[in-house]
């Protein structure tokens, strides 16, 4: 750093640098901002950066921590325009001690809108109804109020907070928890008749087993092999309650991937529709569960 000195009275100064650097500060505002879009659009990791940086990894993660905050977390501005959002659970600490679970808030209206991708909006700790709550409380009237659209899972607790803090929002159930829970069915039918069937669980040449994962690809990505193996398969009238499931589990992954949007409604209300009307009581995986206890205790 420059130091000047007055030649008359020999006053010293230094070099004004607020322009390149905070006051204090480890890193440029160049270098700060390299290693933040590094993180956040480049997917680098903190050793990463601060290997580029020539710093140590807690000199790189504490600054990137704080311009992140500052840039990102206070930005006033991140709540706007929000008219779809996400909320999910995930696992953010591996460790036995504290909580390892956060909730997630994604903000869904470019994906909606045909715009861009989803957009994280916030994660708060812990995965239960007041953590939801108490973050739709903390929003101002005008984010509440803009909210037409809720995307969750199967967790009611989530379901609860929104009805609540936003009732005019609808809330509806993401297509990956949707396809989640079908493709379980799925599994606990071919389980299920697999045991009926043969009298244990699924062994590594039983065709019901042999067969799992093929049961998960969607009819429009089976290869020629697997199409036969599915044919052999369903040839047995042993596997029909298998077929009939299979049948409903395509029908929902047709619809969502439907190229036209307004068809692929259309597909899943009818899908619906035909499950209402009733369904054999021998495809016990096809009715409509009970409370799940885990869930019911969040």
């Amino acid at each position: 750093m420059r130091r000047y000195r007055c030649a008359d009275c020999g006053h010293v100064w230094r070099q004004d640098t607020s322009a390149a650097a905070e006051p204090r500060a480890k890193l440029s505002r160049t270098g700060l901002r390299w290693a933040l879009e590094g993180i956040v659009v480049a997917h680098l990791t903190v050793a990463r950066v601060a290997e580029g940086l020539g710093v140590a990894w807690d000199t790189a993660n504490n600054a990137v921590l704080a311009e992140g905050k500052r840039l990102l977390i206070n930005d006033p501005t991140r709540f706007e325009g929000v008219k779809v959002i996400g909320v999910d659970e995930h696992v953010w600490r591996h460790t036995r001690r504290g909580d390892k679970y956060v909730t997630v808030i994604i903000d869904l209206t470019p994906v909606r809108d045909g715009a861009g991708p989803a957009r994280l909006l916030d994660m708060v700790e812990g995965r239960s109804k007041a953590a939801f709550k108490t973050w739709l409380a903390d929003r101002d009237d005008a984010f509440r109020d803009a909210v037409e659209v809720v995307a969750m899972d199967g967790f009611t607790g989530f379901k609860t907070a929104a009805a609540e803090e936003i009732p005019d929002a609808v809330t509806v159930m993401d297509p990956f928890h949707v396809v989640r829970l079908a493709g379980d069915a799925l599994d606990r039918c071919r389980r299920r008749v697999q045991l009926a069937t043969h009298g244990h669980r699924g062994f590594r040449d039983d065709p019901l087993y042999k067969s799992r994962r093929t049961l998960h690809t969607g009819a429009d990505l089976l290869t020629d092999k697997q199409s036969d193996r599915l044919r052999a398969l369903f040839v047995d009238d042993a596997h029909v309650e298998v077929e009939a499931t299979w049948g409903v589990y395509q029908r929902m992954i047709a619809a969502y991937r439907h190229e036209d949007r307004q068809r692929g409604r259309e597909l899943m209300e009818k899908l619906i529709t035909d499950l209402s009307a009733g369904v054999p009581k021998v495809l016990t995986e096809l009715t409509p569960p009970g409370p799940d206890p885990e869930e019911a205790s969040r």
